[in-house]
């Protein structure tokens, strides 16, 4: 399969989990990919995965000077840019009345502030027919106990699709968000354990948590023109969790 073949992707939150299967699948179907994220380690472990098609940039999407490097390395080998996986998340369980304003900042200038920029600093490399995918959650559509930043958000990642699909308007530049449920990340593994995967997988009606490949399978085709037609949509990958 070759749907995104000579295709450019910047996947950011792309050396591990959902970012690094996407990236597996994207080269696999023919596109060269730059992955983008803060731990040189775990960039240094994707890249031996992935091969020659790939390059990795250390940085934050937070920070906007890391954001300037990634797209000048992309610029300075590709030229130009043809898909954005803005997929960099944090946020982690804090109830109410315990939240604290470093909580929110954490969340917020990673999923929020940390989207925006990476989506506005690729615009001047991309052309028509370029596709940007958002990495929402099934918890930016469902309550979930102390996760009330990290699901508002995800819901404000919803908005930015829906906003900028109109800030793109006749630009020939779709966006769309990709929102998983359970996932088997190397993340959750750790830090639900055996019993915990089983428990939180069975909370959906197929009974279990996605493989990370699974979510790489369906950004591959949000990033091709199958999808041609689809513009502010929300993709949900969550085993029904949020739509039941």
């Amino acid at each position: 399969m070759t749907r995104l073949n000579g295709k450019t992707a910047v996947i950011t939150g792309g050396a591990t989990g959902i970012g690094l299967a996407a990236a597996k699948r994207f080269i696999e179907e023919g596109a060269f990919v730059f992955i983008f994220g803060r731990r040189q380690e775990a960039l240094d472990a994707a890249l031996a995965e992935l091969g020659p098609n790939a390059r990795a940039v250390k940085g934050s999407v937070s920070n906007q000077a890391d954001l300037d490097r990634l797209y000048a390395a992309v610029q300075a080998e590709r030229g130009t840019l043809d898909i954005v996986l803005a997929n960099a998340g944090a946020g982690g369980p804090l109830p109410l009345g315990q939240i604290t304003a470093e909580h929110i900042d954490e969340t917020f200038d990673t999923n929020v502030k940390g989207t925006i920029f990476t989506v506005q600093k690729a615009l001047p490399l991309m052309k028509p027919g370029g596709s940007i995918i958002l990495t929402g959650s099934s918890a930016g559509a469902t309550g979930a106990p102390g996760f009330g930043a990290y699901g508002a958000s995800k819901a404000a990642v919803r908005n930015l699709a829906q906003t900028f699909a109109l800030d793109l308007k006749g630009s020939g530049i779709r966006i769309n968000v990709l929102s998983p449920g359970p996932t088997a990340t190397e993340l959750a593994k750790a830090a639900l354990g055996e019993e915990g995967q089983k428990a939180y997988g069975m909370m959906t009606p197929l009974q279990r948590m996605a493989d990370p490949a699974e979510l790489g399978a369906v950004a591959a085709f949000l990033a091709s023109s199958d999808s041609s037609f689809m513009t502010a949509s929300e993709v949900a990958v969550d085993g029904g969790l949020a739509q039941v």
